[in-house]
């Protein structure tokens, strides 16, 4: 049913995982989906949520968590299959035993008593093994009474109907039985997102775009188990920012290498600077000696000229 594929997103898994723009999704039918959006909320409105809203007001809390559990159980079965057909015999295995344990020890999957026993609970489908064999998403579509999907998804669930057990139950009666456990599993699913509701509401100025990036972006999130690849503009991006600060940090070594050479030039300038001026001290010291020297001199030559002189006199 329509709200069974919003039940994560709405669960804030679309936050957690982060919402794809509406540039990286395209929606090329998007006058057609929001026509068809508008038409499942309708329903939503008139037929499905008053009804949940009973459900939720007269089941006991262990009585709805027991439903909810008892379809997932159902569910497991198909994730299985697709376990196997991505290849992931570990999660296979795992799951397998989950869905064995809850079917038996857990009252045909009422009680969750697998996950008491580290048996976690996976998602898996055929567009899921699509996406894990390459094959992208494609246009983004909302389906009559089911809601939000994708080529890619529309096709796994087809898929999915001929992975389902039920789908071979024969008997008129087992086949009444399963249609409206079916219906069931549709009242139980809506009454399960009250709380999500209030979120939407809250958070989201044109819910039908919200809706579509939450949903794109958890599918995604989902097909890479949680580790999808970063876009390739954002890797670009982040190594153009790591060279631009690598050239800052090259250009101000270099200014500081260009700083370091002027100021040794400096130092060198102020030490030639400063042997020019001891030399010029040693000269005029040496011009001083010289000066003395030939005073010294001249006083001799005038002592020796007097005592010339002075012999003459007395001869």
């Amino acid at each position: 049913m329509y709200y069974k594929s919003v039940l994560g997103l709405l669960l804030l898994s679309g936050l957690i995982s982060g919402c794809a723009t509406t540039a990286n999704n395209p929606d090329p039918f998007e006058k057609f989906n929001r026509g068809v959006y508008a038409f499942n909320d309708g329903i939503d409105k008139v037929v499905l949520k008053p009804v949940a809203e009973t459900y939720k007001a007269i089941t006991p809390e262990p009585v709805d968590k027991g439903v909810t559990n008892f379809f997932s159980n159902l569910d497991d079965v198909i994730v299985v299959a697709n376990d196997l057909l991505q290849l992931k015999f570990k999660q296979a295995a795992s799951d397998a035993g989950r869905l064995l344990l809850n079917s038996t020890v857990g009252l045909l999957g009422f009680v969750d008593v697998a996950s008491e026993f580290y048996l976690p609970k996976h998602e898996e489908d055929f567009g899921q093994t699509l996406g894990y064999w390459g094959i992208g998403s494609g246009p983004y579509l909302v389906l009559p009474f089911l809601g939000p999907s994708s080529v890619r998804d529309t096709v796994g669930r087809g898929a999915d109907f001929f992975l389902d057990p039920r789908t071979y139950a024969t008997g008129e009666k087992v086949r009444y039985v399963i249609i409206g456990t079916g219906g069931v599993k549709a009242i139980d699913t809506r009454a399960d997102l009250f709380g999500a509701e209030k979120i939407l509401d809250a958070a989201a100025l044109d819910k039908y775009s919200y809706i579509r990036d939450a949903y794109l972006a958890r599918r995604n999130y989902l097909v890479y188990d949680g580790d999808p690849p970063q876009d390739d503009d954002d890797d670009d991006d982040f190594f153009d920012d790591e060279d631009d600060e690598e050239d800052d940090e090259e250009d101000e070594e270099g200014n500081d290498d260009e700083d370091d050479g002027d100021n040794e030039g400096d130092d060198e300038e102020e030490d030639e600077e400063g042997d020019d001026d001891e030399d010029d001290g040693d000269n005029d010291r040496d011009d001083d000696e010289e000066d003395d020297d030939e005073e010294d001199e001249e006083g001799d030559d005038d002592e020796d000229d007097d005592e010339t002189s002075n012999d003459e006199a007395a001869s």
